[in-house]
């Protein structure tokens, strides 16, 4: 079963990341404030991005990667900047001894 990952944009200006097994219905139910909690309360919302998977199971694996990204990180990807996406990625120091 095919799935895709998706970013919202809110009314607020937040994103949100979702995935699903059709797209076109879950946009709907976003749209229509059935989709989220979160996306109900900020609506309208924008389809900012999709990507198609051959598998669901991949969507959602996906879905959960980018959830923890950087704003910065997620516009990148929106914008198609896939070049800075490495450079965006969190980067994690060790404490001098």
């Amino acid at each position: 079963m095919k799935g895709w990952t998706y970013i919202l944009e809110c009314s607020d200006g937040s994103y949100y990341v979702g995935s699903t097994d059709n797209l076109t219905r879950r946009l709907a139910e976003h749209q229509a404030g059935i989709g989220s909690k979160y996306t109900s309360r900020r609506l309208p919302v924008k389809l900012k991005f999709y990507k198609e998977f051959d598998r669901i199971d991949e969507a959602f694996y996906y879905e959960h990667k980018i959830k923890k990204w950087s704003r910065a990180k997620k516009e990148a990807l929106i914008e198609g900047r896939y070049h800075d996406l490495p450079k965006l990625a969190k980067k994690i120091f060790k404490k001098d001894r």
